[in-house]
């Protein structure tokens, strides 16, 4: 049956306007995007079959252009308008971040962080400098690789921070496994990049891991 035969309260884009986009599921929200399905497909029997096949959402809004392409009913159109999507979620939560104090909203200092990094196929380490507002000054990524307890050098997140003025820092990598716990080295980094900015008096907020729909912080396990 033809969703527009379906009950009005169950059809998504009508259950997106009455409930909120929260109410939908993954695959009513993919179903909204592709707009069609194919004949004698629905979009959300499209949808349900794409998330089968990519083996959820994540892999999905991460595959790339050939990879997209190759399941049936979507093509390069739609893989231009998924990164579109993403780029503005993206910016839209910088410019949240930009606007008002960062650690007054965490959760929205672990959205960005995810869309930022969470599909990167190689551990990227990123810095964030606040005023003393908590406000975002500079984001940089400082290094990228194999991340271990040699690899970040305390003295080079303390010159940036120093250079800018920065009161406040906090720091994030991602985990390419999609596993977000946090490792000993992981620890031991952050411990040190702590001791390192203590000395020049300015605070190291929280590190933030990244995983495949998860974001740890260790400020909140009490590893600060």
């Amino acid at each position: 049956m033809a969703i527009a035969n379906w009950p009005e309260s169950e059809r998504p884009r009508e259950k997106l306007m009455l409930r909120g986009a929260s109410a939908l599921s993954d695959a009513e929200l993919l179903a909204i995007f592709l707009r069609t399905g194919l004949p004698g497909i629905t979009a959300i029997d499209l949808a349900r079959n794409l998330l089968v096949q990519f083996g959820g959402l994540g892999a999905l809004l991460s595959a790339d252009h050939g990879t997209f392409c190759e399941a049936k009913g979507v093509g390069t159109a739609k893989f231009v308008q998924l990164k579109a999507s993403l780029e503005l979620t993206r910016r839209y939560l910088q410019e949240q971040l930009e606007d008002q104090p960062v650690f007054t909203s965490p959760s929205k200092v672990s959205d960005y962080l995810s869309i930022q990094m969470r599909d990167y196929k190689r551990e990227v380490f990123a810095v964030l400098l606040l005023d003393s507002k908590h406000q975002l000054v500079d984001t940089y990524e400082l290094f990228h690789g194999t991340l271990d307890s040699a690899s970040v050098h305390p003295r080079e997140v303390v010159a940036r921070a120093l250079k800018l003025n920065a009161a406040a820092v906090i720091v994030a990598h991602n985990h390419p496994s999609g596993m977000a716990e946090p490792s000993q080295a992981d620890i031991d980094i952050t411990r040190r990049l702590k001791m390192a900015l203590d000395l020049v008096d300015i605070r190291l907020l929280d590190h933030f891991i990244i995983g495949r729909g998860q974001v740890v912080s260790l400020a909140e396990r009490g590893k600060l």
